[in-house]
């Protein structure tokens, strides 16, 4: 089942929580992407100095400012792309970072995407884990871009959307200060970041 808009306009601590166990989907053309979010990182307002967004709205943060439940890319370093769910309702800033999912379905084409050669016969565990173990990598393998997703509304596109999963008990739920913010005075402390505990495509342990 789809999840709709009630579950995004929410908390995004809570959000993020629950998003763990949960399903994202991506159909382009004739090929269908699915993997299971097992790491989220969770940025909360305006006053969270490791938020991209938190010194307002530009051109690129826009869409943060609409209800939750609508897609966030933004580059960094100039060659990656981060996928980021909108949460809260309009006007209200925050926004859940996918840093990790487990492939489910379509591991061929994330395959061909994260590596540029075709899918020969089984993949190995490394090159498995490899493929959605990091926000940069997920969105490579899914096929996602800014150009192409940023905005969509995952409540109602026929192209991108999340559902339903496996429920994930909260003793198996692990917590941590969130990856590569160090030059947040305030943020870099906060604990954030959650993840599926024992899953190997966990970005960082």
């Amino acid at each position: 089942m789809r999840l709709g808009r009630d579950f995004y306009t929410r908390n995004t601590i809570l959000v993020a929580r629950e998003l763990l166990g949960k399903y994202l989907i991506h159909k382009d053309g004739l090929k269908s992407y699915k993997g299971k979010i097992i790491e989220t990182e969770a940025y909360i307002n305006a006053n969270d100095d490791g938020a991209h967004f938190h010194k307002g709205l530009t051109p690129r943060t826009r869409i943060i400012d609409q209800e939750g439940g609508h897609v966030y890319i933004y580059n960094i370093y100039g060659m990656y792309q981060m996928f980021n769910i909108v949460t809260e309702p309009k006007g209200v800033h925050g926004a859940v970072l996918i840093r990790a999912l487990e492939p489910l379905e379509g591991m061929e084409y994330m395959y061909e995407n994260r590596y540029k050669k075709p899918c020969e016969g089984k993949i190995n565990k490394r090159e498995l884990i490899n493929l959605t173990n990091g926000p940069a990598k997920l969105v490579m393998a899914f096929g996602l871009s800014k150009e192409k997703h940023y905005g969509l509304d995952l409540v109602s596109s026929k192209e991108l959307w999340l559902e339903e999963g496996e429920e994930v008990l909260k003793g198996n739920i692990a917590r941590s200060k969130r990856i590569n913010i160090d030059y947040a005075e305030r943020g870099k402390d906060y604990l954030l970041r959650f993840y599926i505990k024992d899953n190997p495509f966990v970005s960082k342990k």
